[in-house]
């Protein structure tokens, strides 16, 4: 490294180096021109061999530089063609992986659109359903609200409570085991009678409800509003308690207890839980609270009491059937009886036939054999009466 002012020069570069050893030859034939100049005419010998040799000498160093030169150039050459390769190379590289990477990339669209497409088809078909579940709930909308009207009227509601008992009652009992709309001796109508054996006597069902005091119970906001919607409650039920069993229970007639029918499950749960004490004072007056599930219960319940008390009404009969059927079975047995004497009677009888044709076999054998002496003086067979004729 050598350092000239402020600029750097390195010696192992071929190209300082050659520039280096151009400036010495150009300073020392400057040198020697000088010296020509300022020197006689006659070159000594010495001289001019020096001359001679310090002109080799510049040719050798020209044809030098001339191979630095090429060789410089053809490590250029071969360091250009080593870049371009190695370029082409990466460049190919880079398309490869330009290729793999837009295939890839292409296969994840086209996986994004599939499933994009999936997810759009699921999420029509949700909204399908949503729609469809929209339009229920419009129309079951529409029905609470029908609902509602219906059970807003008393008339309304009662006919209501009717038809839910009919349908109920029908799948329970049998059809001649009640009657709807059944009027009493004392002028009141019943919403079903139920007719069971005594004990304990038919049974009446009142489908009818207060159903404004559970209403003014549930709307009711301030305290005053509930305290007073509360005893309304209390008040309606217990009128109703006593209405049926003043209008349904009869002495002699009907059982000594009867059914309140509630159409809805949450006022007899609302009931059980807040006001137990209505559901006492209606067992005291012998009337049972029922909804449309308990009511299903006792009805199975009473169907079994009708059942057994058919089995017993018809016990009679059964065991007059069993008497006929017994002796049906002795008069059976007579007849095996008399069947069996004819039969004996009738094997004797093959029994004889067998004897007499064996003795006419042994006759009818000696005559064929005109064996007249010998035949044995024997006593005719008795002819025996046929039986059995008589005696049946």
């Amino acid at each position: 490294m050598i350092q000239i002012g402020e600029a750097q020069f390195d010696l192992s570069d071929p190209v300082t180096l050659a520039v280096f050893v151009c400036c010495g030859v150009l300073g020392l034939i400057l040198v020697l021109l000088v010296f020509m100049l300022f020197r006689p005419t006659r070159i000594p010998a010495p001289l001019a061999r020096q001359l001679q040799a310090l002109g080799s000498g510049q040719e050798q160093l020209r044809g030098n530089l001339q191979t630095v030169s090429d060789t410089q150039a053809n490590a250029q050459t071969q360091l250009i063609q080593s870049l371009e390769t190695r370029l082409a190379t990466v460049q190919l590289q880079m398309q490869q992986q330009l290729s793999q990477m837009q295939e890839r990339t292409n296969q994840s669209l086209h996986g994004s659109a599939q499933r994009t497409t999936t997810s759009l088809t699921q999420l029509q078909e949700r909204l399908r359903a949503i729609d469809k579940a929209q339009d229920n709930i419009t129309k079951l909308s529409g029905d609470v609200l029908s609902l509602q009207d219906i059970l807003s009227n008393k008339q309304t509601r009662g006919a209501f409570g009717e038809i839910q008992l009919n349908d109920i009652v029908s799948k329970a009992l049998p059809s001649d085991s009640y009657d709807m709309q059944k009027t009493l001796s004392n002028g009141r109508r019943a919403d079903c009678l139920i007719h069971l054996p005594n004990p304990p006597g038919p049974i009446a069902i009142d489908a009818k409800f207060p159903l404004e005091a559970y209403e003014a119970l549930h709307r009711a906001k301030t305290d005053w509003e509930l305290k007073s919607a509360v005893a309304n409650m209390r008040t309606s039920v217990r009128k109703h308690i006593r209405d049926i069993s003043e209008k349904y229970i009869l002495d002699g007639e009907t059982a000594d207890g009867a059914l309140m029918f509630l159409p809805s499950e949450a006022v007899y749960a609302e009931l059980h839980a807040n006001f137990p004490e209505l559901v006492r004072e209606g067992f005291e007056a012998h009337v049972w609270i029922v909804s449309p599930t308990t009511c299903m219960a006792t009805l199975h319940t009473m169907r079994a009491i009708l059942k057994d008390a058919r089995m017993r009404e018809q016990a009679g009969e059964i065991r007059k059937t069993l008497r006929l059927l017994h002796r049906d079975v002795e008069l059976v047995v007579s007849r095996v009886g008399k069947l069996d004497t004819h039969f004996r009677q009738a094997r004797e009888d093959l029994e004889g036939i067998g004897t007499a044709a064996e003795r006419a076999g042994k006759r009818a054998a000696k005559l064929d054999n005109f064996d007249f002496e010998e035949i044995e003086t024997e006593p005719p067979a008795p002819i025996l009466p046929v039986k059995g004729t008589s005696n049946s």
